[in-house]
């Protein structure tokens, strides 16, 4: 099968190749998925330029993406809840890492069915954002009326993490670049801050949750802007004590400023490291086939153009997902 594979650490279009690899074969609880659509996200070419690599230890070479979309064409004798034919979709674990390629062996436990009301190209769009927009909200338990900051509405993460919260009651802010107010409201935020014109830290303050996607000094600002005994969930900023032991990092200490703006404000911080989640999918396909998500997409790409899309992707200029579709390849 053709696979787009990372050969080392460096630059994009030096460090990926697509490759002519064996087909994955399955256990017991694992299907085989024939891939029509995968996701890039910044994780993937992060872990190309090497940003990554303290965290996961690769053997080069080896295949790229997490995000995927497809139908089950073999199940293993352990598989109750899928069958051949099934359409699906599903962010996939570290070791199976490589859903860019023709086909995509899985555990069952984290797949899910596919919406029905979508394509393969906006299903794919969906699991890791989602996953992870949920997860973050959710360890600071979002609630109706909640005041929440999500910073960079217009991105994969922030796009569907602002449907979500206004799905929940939230009162929502966000910021994002002049070119994408429009873009941005239509997703539903209480107010767009255009961080080029307003200074964030002016219009949204006394909030009860900041959702930081952006780190460096947004993790700490968020403590300036949240009231007395709020809440700040990160996905970029430094890991809390429990999730630093989840990621393997030993005699971990959180940085001394943080510490001191936590104690200040009485605060919770929480930093998530996203897990894939058959249930939580669910959720998602539900609230995508009754229109509370709207999957966002920028462009697609063929697989044969699939180093340009994350050349594309690196650049932080992508409104939505960007997919890469494999459909073509599976039907010559």
């Amino acid at each position: 099968m053709k696979a787009l594979q990372i050969t080392k650490y460096g630059e994009i279009k030096d460090s990926l190749k697509i490759a002519e690899i064996d087909t994955p074969k399955i256990s017991g609880s694992e299907i085989l998925i024939a891939v029509k659509a995968a996701a890039a996200n910044p994780i993937d070419y992060k872990i190309v330029q090497g940003h990554l690599k303290d965290l996961l230890q690769l053997d080069f070479p080896v295949g790229i993406g997490y995000d995927v979309s497809g139908e089950v064409v073999k199940v293993g004798d352990e598989v109750k809840n899928f069958k051949v034919g099934d359409e699906v979709f599903a962010r996939v674990p570290q070791e199976y890492m490589g859903t860019v390629a023709e086909f995509v062996a899985v555990d069952s436990k984290v797949v899910a069915h596919k919406p029905d009301n979508v394509t393969f190209e906006k299903a794919a769009s969906l699991p890791l954002t989602g996953l992870t927009a949920i997860q973050a909200l959710e360890k600071v338990n979002l609630k109706k009326d909640d005041r929440v900051l999500i910073h960079a509405g217009s991105g994969g993460v922030g796009s569907f993490a602002i449907q979500y919260a206004k799905s929940k009651g939230a009162i929502v802010y966000t910021t994002t670049s002049t070119k994408n107010l429009d873009w941005v409201k239509a997703l539903g935020a209480d107010r767009v801050i255009d961080y080029k014109k307003e200074d964030y830290k002016e219009v949204a303050n006394n909030l009860d949750i900041v959702f930081d996607t952006l780190g460096d000094d947004y993790t700490f600002e968020a403590f300036d802007i949240i009231k007395e005994g709020g809440r700040v969930t990160t996905i970029v900023g430094p890991p809390d004590a429990q999730s630093a032991e989840q990621m393997g990092i030993e005699n971990y200490e959180l940085p001394e400023k943080l510490a001191k703006l936590i104690e200040k404000k009485s605060a919770k911080y929480q930093y998530t490291w996203m897990q894939p989640n058959a249930n939580q999918l669910t959720e998602i396909k539900v609230m995508v086939e009754d229109r509370t998500i709207r999957p966002t997409i920028d462009l697609v790409y063929s697989f044969e153009d699939a180093i340009k899309a994350y050349e594309y992707l690196a650049t932080g200029r992508a409104q939505g997902k960007v997919i890469i579709n494999l459909a073509e390849i599976l039907e010559n």
